[in-house]
């Protein structure tokens, strides 16, 4: 029915920029929180759901290649903000919440925010964002972004109907990547890392006003825009196209926290 594809095919491929700046070394003192940040993105992004259990702490260390106590470190984390419960004895683990529902996640979040955190959160990825853009139409090849317009194209499906959760999850997972992919065509490593830390935090509460089908298709003839510029190498149109595309998601998430202080 449209729904994006869980199998990558060869033009979803993400560029090899965007896996390098994924892959480069991370230091002692960024580790807990880069494996804080993976679990988390896969609970609030709807991977993992309530009441499942994660691997062991062992098991974690493995396959993420830190030490067991940098895992603990990241548990922690979790469990303080309410993603994780904890359970000791025979069948003990770690689990992911029964309150950790994605929407709900990220309407709490936006209740619990001052409207200057928001907008404050939101200029922060907007600089961040713009910076990434404007060097991309410096830097990027013509393929490149070809490459990332196929991918929003396979989105069309999704943009002006009702979806399910599902649909929804999928929507907002495959925007962040193409988001992420046009940053890493700047070339920048470093500021490619930064946004997939900053997007963690802003992409849940992009969820809400994923919601209206009216908006999906506005961020997406927006984000087309922006692949527009870049292509073209105006790096001043790239930025004011991107700036305007998450200033749009702020109004709306103002809108929505607005309405629910009413409600």
């Amino acid at each position: 029915m449209g729904i994006v594809s869980s199998q990558p095919q060869a033009s979803d491929r993400r560029p090899h920029r965007l896996q390098g700046a994924m892959f480069l070394p991370i230091g002692d003192a960024g580790r807990a929180e880069l494996v804080e940040r993976r679990i988390s993105e896969a609970i609030t992004g709807g991977h993992l759901r309530a009441g499942d259990r994660l691997p062991s702490e062992a098991d974690l260390a493995r396959t993420m290649g830190v030490a067991p106590v940098t895992v603990r470190e990241a548990l922690l984390g979790l469990r303080s903000r309410g993603l994780v419960v904890t359970r000791r004895g025979r069948n003990g683990g770690s689990f992911v919440s029964e309150e950790a529902d994605p929407l709900e996640f990220a309407r709490e979040t936006l209740l619990a925010s001052s409207r200057f955190a928001i907008r404050d959160l939101g200029v922060h990825y907007a600089a961040l964002t713009m910076a990434g853009v404007r060097l991309a139409a410096r830097r990027s090849a013509p393929v490149e972004v070809a490459a990332i317009r196929s991918r929003l194209g396979r989105l069309d499906g999704l943009a002006g109907r009702e979806l399910t959760p599902t649909e929804l999850g999928a929507w907002r997972q495959t925007m962040d990547d193409l988001v992420l992919e046009l940053v890493a065509l700047s070339q920048s490593a470093r500021l490619t890392r930064d946004q997939m830390r900053l997007q963690a935090e802003f992409s849940p509460l992009l969820r809400l006003i994923d919601v209206d089908a009216g908006i999906r298709v506005h961020h997406r003839e927006l984000f087309e825009n922006v692949l527009g510029a870049v292509e073209s190498g105006d790096e001043d149109a790239a930025g004011a196209a991107i700036e305007r595309l998450i200033a749009d998601a702020i109004d709306a998430l103002d809108e929505l926290r607005l309405r629910a202080d009413d409600a």
